[in-house]
């Protein structure tokens, strides 16, 4: 649970440069849809926070 509040701190915090910058990118729409994704309880919430929770237990492993 801790990482998901996280993330959305993290895609909001992003959002909100890419908003006030008016920059839309192929990064500012990864920023956009996965901040809806961690936001939202939809049926792809759980497999996106699955796999970014993998992706978390990888990083020391690189």
């Amino acid at each position: 649970m801790a990482i998901t509040v996280s993330l959305v701190a993290l895609f909001g915090l992003v959002m909100y440069f890419l908003l006030r910058s008016r920059t839309l990118t192929p990064g500012a729409a990864f920023a956009a849809a996965g901040f809806g994704f961690f936001l939202a309880s939809t049926g792809a919430a759980k497999p996106i926070n699955q796999l970014t929770e993998s992706l978390i237990q990888a990083l020391p492993y690189l």
